[in-house]
């Protein structure tokens, strides 16, 4: 496996109303973004194209809204910044 072009942990991962993990995962690699729990069990990962990423209007600074494969993830970073960043970096360029 190559190495992650972008890696938090810590990430407090949650569906809808109900906490995944507070402790999880997210992980840029190879094209795609994986969402995993504290122990590395995968949560959900879709390839970067199908991915939509943006920062909720009315939240906390550190929140970060994911949706893959039809789910919504919210996702609490400690910069979701890089995150945005990372993502649109790792995506390839549109034909």
């Amino acid at each position: 496996m190559a190495e992650p072009e972008f890696n938090a942990t810590g990430v407090r991962i949650e569906r809808w109303l109900r906490s995944l993990t507070r402790a999880g995962q997210v992980v840029i690699s190879d094209g795609r973004l994986a969402l995993l729990t504290s122990y590395g069990t995968e949560i959900d990962s879709a390839p970067l194209q199908a991915v939509q990423a943006h920062k909720p209007l009315f939240a906390a600074r550190d929140r970060a809204l994911a949706t893959l494969n039809g789910h919504r993830y919210s996702l609490t970073l400690g910069a979701p910044e890089l995150f945005f960043k990372a993502l649109e970096a790792a995506r390839p360029p549109h034909p």
